[in-house]
């Protein structure tokens, strides 16, 4: 996520009746997002759009202190598409590391292939484009968009969406999966000025980052809590469905991950028996093995041996 330069404040293309709330809401936020931004690699111009949509991929269901060294280590080895598309996808697994939910890797390999292929090795500028690259969805596609290149769209992150279901829906959380109702709200918010939305995608989206957080929320540090329909309401509990937990300890995506993290380590073909030895429990440990070629994370080879994916 990048810091667009500030622009001055405008209105709502689409906010028609709800104008008189979107536009004290943006330029409070905005106004809060100048003085308190982190100050991160993606965000400053020599990331470049290649630096936001790495970000991006990273980012997802990930911590920034988490991609951080990562994020680093990945634009020092490939600061352009095509330095990555010229690499083994296994690669991108491998430098991957520890980050978790190891196919973003692969898409983002994928991303790249493509973009040298069909753009001549630049992230493309135009959204439909930026949509139609492999492994990209419309967030994603929104994101570089907006904080690359500075376009009007609504980026509906997870951050986002709890900032307007609590500040404008006056919800605690938002629904598990995007709904319809918070994309027209999403484009309600939206300035009509190019700069000031792509600012607005950012500032809200750190400000459900850092203050208006899913747990132990900071409303007294909240710029627009005087406004927040969710506080003003005495902050009900949550009554939807219930929301969707991260448990790891046991799962399959536990065994994955250190199948993974055996064959990240080797440079040459690993026999089943190093990868038996990871987990104690064999249906689940095959399950889980089973489960990585067919994403095609592991790449299996004659006489029980297998290695990061070179195709």
């Amino acid at each position: 996520m990048t810091a667009p330069t500030k622009p001055p404040h405008s209105h709502p293309a689409d906010a028609g009746a709800d104008a008189p709330l979107a536009q004290p809401l943006q330029e409070t936020v905005i106004d809060w997002f100048d003085e308190n931004a982190r100050d991160l690699p993606w965000r400053r111009p020599e990331a470049g759009p290649w630096g936001v949509m790495v970000s991006e991929f990273m980012l997802q269901q990930t911590p920034v202190n988490r991609v951080l060294p990562v994020y680093e280590q990945w634009l020092a080895r490939w600061p352009r598409p095509a330095d990555l598309a010229k690499e083994a996808p296994g690669e991108a697994v491998r430098a991957w590391g520890r980050l978790g939910y190891p196919r973003r890797a692969l898409r983002l390999h994928g991303a790249a292939v493509a973009i040298a292929e069909r753009h001549g090795g630049d992230v493309p500028t135009d959204h439909a484009q930026l949509l139609a690259l492999p492994g990209i969805g419309e967030y994603t596609a929104a994101a570089v968009a907006s904080f690359a290149y500075g376009q009007r769209h609504p980026v509906l992150d997870t951050n986002v969406r709890r900032v307007f279901a609590r500040a404008v829906t006056g919800v605690q959380y938002p629904p598990n999966a995007t709904t319809a109702a918070e994309r027209k709200l999403a484009r309600t918010l939206l300035p009509d000025d190019e700069r000031t939305a792509a600012r607005w995608a950012a500032a809200s989206m750190e400000l459900g980052a850092l203050v208006c957080t899913a747990k132990n929320e900071s409303c007294h540090r909240c710029p627009i809590a005087a406004q927040c329909a969710w506080r003003l309401a005495g902050k009900p509990e949550h009554d939807g469905p219930p929301r969707r937990g991260q448990t790891y300890a046991g799962t399959d995506r536990q065994v994955r991950g250190k199948l993974l993290a055996v064959l990240r380590e080797a440079h040459l073909p690993v026999p089943q028996a190093a990868l038996d030895r990871v987990w104690h429990e064999p249906v689940q440990r095959a399950r889980a093995l089973d489960g990585l070629v067919a994403d095609g994370l592991v790449e299996p080879l004659p006489g029980g041996m297998y290695r990061l994916p070179l195709t």
